[in-house]
């Protein structure tokens, strides 16, 4: 190896992310009409980060907590009080020693330490199935583990292609593993309706497929966390499936930096979940020793005091009731504006979601003239939006639908 050679050499150079590129850029941006849409983050009614009352209430309570190291697996009780939430405490899968868990880095940790367990369960042969669109993170998330990965046609112009879907289900080879959002697709915000995941669990079920739940917005869908857990509890209570749960409190808590969240996998019985766990043990030493404690113990703290979990409930309630209100209000003011368009879809669609329907060249332009920042495809976070830019940007949408193409 010569002196002017690298080691590195060989290395490509890979774009940033797009959405924390985007955010950068809103940052950086000088405009005080600027208004960011891109990345997921819940704002309140001024456009400011909300710190959730449970969540401070928690913190002040566990304030002289030690510094200890966790387990390998994770705080035993956040791990217990978790998976009860999840499943229900009265679930025949808790009760039957069942689950296995093991705390991860919120969603993205979680979905990785599933797809290292897969891997290993499964083998490196088995494919990966994604809708389309997507989480743009997921297919980077298991090619890194070395899985195939392939995407299904999810949404359309009304709402979920169920001829498409079903089509996956029906031609994917046994023990191929499709990952399911749970609630609040991201990016579409079209959710299957509870007859529609009764119809993909039984399709997944007769050929031997595997769910992988990523369940980043539970109770901030609806704000009701029952309500948007019902497919997991039906996969696992009802059809009795194994099955994987990717859970995050980074949106149900707004433990953004905490990183906090669990990875779940429900299996035929309590030798096996013993021995996936030792598994799961195994992975998580090798990858990061043990997790970190504060955002756990703040999680634990809510879910083990009967005041603070009502709060969290309420807080939930308001988040979730705040973007529905916004929703309404974008549909509202691009209606009254007649602005060319179906926007019925805004308010039809669930969660922290929605894409507009924009051409790439009229987000650029959003952008570029009206300081508004969305993703390429036009998905964008509703709770972006408040009382006092709601109207902007349904003009400036409106301007540049209206705008004759050059």
């Amino acid at each position: 190896m010569s002196s002017k050679s690298s080691v590195f050499a060989t290395v490509a150079y890979t774009p940033p992310d797009a959405i924390f590129e985007l955010t950068k850029a809103y940052i950086a941006d000088p405009d005080t009409r600027k208004v960011n849409l891109g990345q997921g983050t819940y704002r309140d009614g001024e456009g400011n980060p909300w710190v959730l009352p449970a969540v401070e209430a928690a913190k002040d309570a566990i304030k002289n907590c030690n510094h200890e190291y966790l387990p390998i697996l994770g705080h035993p009780p956040f791990r217990q009080l978790v998976t009860e939430l999840v499943f229900r405490k009265e679930s025949t899968v808790i009760s039957g020693g069942r689950v296995a868990s093991c705390q991860a880095l919120s969603g993205t940790g979680a979905l990785h330490v599933a797809g290292m367990l897969l891997r290993r369960a499964l083998g490196q042969d088995r494919t990966v199935y994604i809708t389309n669109p997507s989480w743009s993170n997921h297919r980077q998330v298991f090619e890194s583990v070395g899985f195939s990965v392939r995407e299904f046609h999810y949404a359309s112009r009304d709402g979920i292609d169920m001829e498409s879907l079903l089509q996956a289900l029906t031609e994917a080879d046994p023990s191929s593993i499709f990952v399911l959002h749970a609630s609040a697709h991201n990016p579409t915000g079209w959710d299957p309706s509870p007859e529609q995941w009764r119809q993909i669990a039984a399709i997944m079920k007769e050929r031997s497929l595997f769910p992988l739940f990523d369940a980043a917005y539970l109770g901030l869908t609806s704000g009701d966390y029952e309500q948007d857990a019902y497919a997991i509890r039906y996969f696992a209570g009802e059809l009795d499936l194994e099955m994987g749960v990717c859970i995050s409190f980074a949106k149900s808590m707004g433990l953004y930096g905490e990183r906090t969240g669990l990875c779940a996998f429900v299996s035929r019985n309590h030798n096996i979940a013993n021995n996936v766990e030792s598994s799961l043990a195994q992975l998580v030493r090798s990858e990061i020793s043990n997790p970190p404690a504060f955002g756990a113990r703040v999680v634990t703290a809510i879910l083990a005091n009967d005041g603070l979990s009502s709060q969290w409930r309420r807080d939930l309630t308001t988040m979730s009731s705040r973007i529905s209100g916004m929703r309404k209000q974008l549909c509202d003011e691009l209606t009254a504006l007649d602005t060319p368009g179906d926007w019925r879809k805004i308010i039809q669609q669930k969660g922290m979601f929605c894409v507009l329907g924009l051409t790439p060249e009229q987000v650029h332009y959003l952008k570029e003239k009206y300081h508004i920042y969305m993703a390429e495809s036009s998905r964008v976070s509703i709770a972006g939006l408040n009382e006092g830019n709601v109207r902007y940007v349904a003009e400036c949408i409106h301007q540049v639908v209206c705008q004759p193409e050059e």
